[in-house]
């Protein structure tokens, strides 16, 4: 029987593929090695080969400042993280990209539910109450900024604004949503590219997303 991974990951697992930053490729006897997509032809790279490295490797940027998100395209170069089988790719994984896999998972099965901004923000309470007074046109310019690929998120957003399906921001590009397109290239290209690429979903709005519309509405 197959592990979840390998239902996960399906034929990405046979060769090379991108997650996000980060290059994993197949060593043998089945084993794996993770590398910053940038690196991947130095020689001069930090090994690790404990899963948990991932941890620290993915809390630091290349300047030291701390990533509170972790799907920013700030991730850290300079490392390569060698796994012994498909648990600790598994963990490394989800060290690097928390929870991604899963709703990559539930998303290839047909079962993904999204949540609408509006509704995110109308089940807000306490100091973050407030922030669901946003406007459609402060969301569309705040969304275009906060989420775009180019520095600011590489999540594949799949969420709607409000429940009557209006697009999270006009100001984007249509290929933030298409997970088809790998979002860690500047000018995406479409997933057949090679090494194959399996996308960050993002099925509803971030706490740090939700925090940004409450600044909007303060006026911070």
């Amino acid at each position: 029987m197959p592990s979840s991974i390998e239902r996960i990951l399906g034929t990405a697992l046979a060769a090379p593929f991108y997650f996000g930053q980060i290059l994993i490729q197949k060593t043998k006897p089945g084993g794996f090695v993770l590398s910053h997509r940038d690196d991947h032809s130095r020689e001069d790279l930090q090994r690790f080969r404990n899963p948990d490295d991932a941890i620290e490797i993915a809390k630091y940027g290349d300047t030291g400042s701390y990533r509170p998100l972790k799907t920013a395209p700030n991730l850290r170069h300079g490392w390569r993280l060698e796994l012994a089988d498909l648990e600790e790719l598994r963990r490394a994984l989800d060290y690097f990209y928390p929870a991604r896999l899963a709703v990559f998972a539930t998303w290839k099965g047909g079962k993904l539910k999204t949540t609408p901004l509006r509704e995110a923000l109308d089940r807000q309470s306490g100091m973050y109450r407030v922030a669901a007074k946003i406007s459609d046109s402060q969301i569309d310019d705040l969304v275009a900024n906060f989420c775009r690929s180019n520095g600011g998120c590489l999540r594949t957003i799949l969420w709607k604004r409000d429940r009557d399906g209006a697009i999270a921001s006009t100001k984007l590009p249509k290929e933030k949503f298409d997970p088809a397109w790998d979002q860690a290239e500047a000018s995406a290209r479409p997933g057949s590219t090679i090494p194959a690429t399996v996308p960050l979903l993002c099925q509803e709005a971030c706490n740090l997303l939700i925090a940004e519309c409450r600044k909007v509405v303060k006026g911070k």
